[in-house]
């Protein structure tokens, strides 16, 4: 029996869209790192970059407390990224990934956008639950 390895000329890439409304942070930073990496797949190779693509619709709500009355502080995470866009899930997504040289890649095909809509329906994306 032979160890099954991968070659770049066998790459498939798929489509994914995750609302980001569903999931905490984290976890949703751990289920796009896993489809970034490829590791759901049954030709997972670690040393080629086979991952898909993923599409992350954000609707999310940040709560933070001061301690003192009335300092309950609301932040959406659009607010977030309209200081520096995309930064909150890039940022938890990159901590999710290996340190080594294929982390760019990967991490290139993370798109992230805000709402409901994204201009990749035409790569037909599945959707995550």
């Amino acid at each position: 029996m032979k160890t099954f390895s991968q070659k770049t000329a066998e790459i498939k890439r798929e489509w994914y869209v995750i609302d980001a409304a569903s999931l905490p942070l984290g976890k949703l930073a751990v289920v796009i790192a896993d489809k970034l990496m490829g590791k759901s797949k049954v030709t997972y190779t670690p040393h080629i970059d086979n991952g898909d693509y993923v599409i992350v619709l954000v609707d999310k709500m940040y709560y933070r407390h001061s301690g003192f009355p009335g300092g309950l502080t609301e932040l959406k995470l659009e607010e977030i990224i309209e200081k520096n866009p995309a930064y909150a899930i890039k940022e938890a997504v990159k901590g999710m990934l290996p340190k080594n040289k294929l982390a760019d890649d990967r991490l290139a095909r993370l798109r992230v956008f805000n709402g409901a809509e994204h201009t990749h329906s035409a790569q037909n994306p599945k959707e995550i639950k």
